[in-house]
């Protein structure tokens, strides 16, 4: 199995248990699900049988976003504003550590990504942002949009701002 980490922070973004999706090779989509967590159990969507009884929330039970809650993702805010000057500096400073670690996928991230940022600021509104657990500010911004049923949500992660590690 493999952990997805933030290059530059460190948290734990995401792993391969989520069916990862490439977008215009900048991103990594996956869909992820509003699931029942309480008290150590955790309501992987099933239906209840019919000897368990009803659909009823317990005391002690919230409905939270799988991902989110799964990697202590921190949710945070921008106006398109902010949001611009956060993603220059954070491209930049991916930029930088690939061209270290992995110089030939430079091009590849800068085009990539810029056609992904695009979509993003054409459709601000419709996205929310989550930080890694570290909660730092250089790190990377997960993306949060829903499907066009404006059902299913997804979530975004930036390829080349990611590292594999196997556990």
């Amino acid at each position: 199995m493999l952990l997805y980490k933030d290059i530059l922070t460190g948290d734990e973004m995401i792993s391969d248990a989520y069916d990862l999706t490439l977008v215009d090779d900048a991103v990594y989509e996956a869909n992820c699900s509003m699931v029942q967590v309480g008290q150590g159990d955790v309501d992987i969507g099933a239906n209840p049988s019919a000897e368990d009884g009803g659909e009823a929330l317990e005391d002690g039970v919230e409905t939270v976003n799988n991902v989110v809650y799964s990697f202590r993702l921190q949710q945070t805010s921008f106006d398109k504003k902010s949001f611009l000057t956060y993603i220059k500096g954070y491209m930049k400073a991916v930029k930088a550590k690939l061209a270290e670690t992995a110089p030939d996928s430079v091009s590849a991230f800068e085009k990539g990504a810029q056609t992904y940022i695009k979509k993003v600021i054409g459709n601000f509104k419709d996205y929310e942002f989550y930080t890694g657990e570290s909660m730092d500010p250089e790190g990377m911004v997960v993306l949060l949009n829903y499907r066009e049923d404006g059902i299913t949500p997804y979530v975004c992660f930036w390829k080349h701002g990611l590292k594999e590690e196997k556990f």
